[in-house]
């Protein structure tokens, strides 16, 4: 919300990886060490997510990934002998509630935050984290200005904006597109987007940037930004928004009789667009998007397992969310213990541990090494891959 991610984990590789991190007798997650620190009992762990709101369905998404990290260590003894404990907080992808949600983290006793889905409400978090020296690991949250906080504590383990800008980009070209429409909703994560793709559109020259142009979120008639793309008569419109807004976009431009394609960013991706736009309207939009678990090769059994636990089909950010939990504990277990700045130190040191996405090993801005964006499609009413950008 970028550089891509290495190519999903084989199944021989994410099953040796999956069991190489929640199991005793020596593996990382097993209790098996002594903590350096005096602290007993629980190790807190914030999730600042959205549940409540129009983005509560993806919250629900990365609270059961992170659920079912947490119940997978804790069975296997914790971290460093002690359970880990999650203690959700509401963002409700408000700024303000948001930030009033990390302060109640910080006082609830939070040694590590796992949260982060929209980046206008994740960016004010920041500062309250960094204060409390709270180390970030955020799966979802994205915008090019979270890294340019330059904060020492935060880390991100999805792509960031400027990477999904490039995919776009590629994507754009490699489909022959002429001319595209880029529409944001004026929140930190979607400008962001609409601003590096324009940027990399003008670098490359082979498309025209037909229409640039904001809309506010919230909003139930998008009629005239609809009255501006078709005036536009782009080859592509790329929304930049959430999937609310983004449903709507669609739904009342197909009825305008947009002949045109059209792709969505990340933050739009999710069965509720598809059900906004109406499945016939949404059939073959395209989205940039990281791994969903539908696309990830090998993990058939985590899935079934996510289904077992939940009596639910996990959908986008749950496996990320899952990957934060375990790369929390990872950074605990190698820090000994969990003072801020050892975590921070263990984190940056973090080599080759394997999650979703591949091996992991941290930039020195705290992000990922390539952003791992992809081509999915909706077709019969779901999104599913298209091109991988290989």
């Amino acid at each position: 919300m970028k550089l891509r991610i290495p190519k999903a984990l084989a199944v021989g590789a994410v099953a040796a990886a999956m069991l190489a991190t929640t199991t005793g007798c020596g593996g990382i997650l097993g209790g098996g060490g002594s903590s350096s620190s005096a602290d007993t009992g629980p190790i807190k762990i914030a999730a600042v997510i959205p549940l409540s709101g129009s983005s509560a369905p993806t919250g629900v998404y990365m609270k059961n990934g992170m659920q079912m990290a947490v119940d997978e260590i804790n069975a296997k003894g914790g971290v460093l002998g002690r359970q880990l404990s999650l203690d959700l907080e509401d963002g409700a992808c408000d700024p303000t509630q948001a930030a009033a949600a990390a302060n109640k983290a910080v006082s609830n006793g939070a040694l590590i935050s796992v949260g982060g889905y929209c980046s206008g409400a994740t960016l004010p978090t920041l500062p309250i984290f960094n204060k409390a020296n709270i180390p970030m690991i955020i799966p979802a949250a994205n915008s090019q200005e979270l890294v340019n906080q330059k904060l020492p504590n935060v880390f991100m383990i999805n792509g960031t904006g400027t990477q999904q800008a490039a995919a776009a980009v590629k994507f754009m070209v490699k489909d022959g597109v002429k001319s595209v429409a880029l529409v944001d909703d004026n929140t930190s994560y979607s400008k962001d987007i609409a601003t590096e793709t324009k940027k990399d559109l003008a670098s490359d020259g082979s498309v025209k940037v037909a229409l640039s142009t904001s809309v506010t979120a919230g909003e139930s008639d998008y009629s005239s930004a609809v009255h501006d793309i078709m005036g536009a008569n782009p080859d592509m419109l790329y929304w930049t928004g959430y999937y609310q807004e983004g449903g709507l976009i669609i739904n009342q431009l197909k009825a305008a009789g947009f002949k045109g394609k059209i792709m969505v960013a990340d933050g739009s991706v999710d069965p509720s667009l598809v059900k906004i736009a109406g499945s016939a309207n949404a059939e073959g939009v395209f989205a940039t998007m990281t791994q969903t678990p539908d696309t990830i090769k090998g993990a058939e059994t985590w899935i079934a397992n996510y289904n077992k636990k939940f009596s639910s089909a996990p959908g986008p950010y749950s496996t990320q969310s899952y990957d934060a939990v375990r790369v929390a504990a990872e950074a605990i277990t190698q820090a000994k213990g969990t003072k801020g700045a050892d975590v921070i130190k263990a984190l940056e040191g973090i080599n080759g541990f394997q999650i979703f996405s591949g091996p992991l090993k941290f930039t020195p801005e705290h992000t990922l090494s390539s952003g791992g964006f992809q081509i999915l499609v909706v077709q019969g009413g779901k999104f599913v891959l298209k091109d991988a950008l290989s």
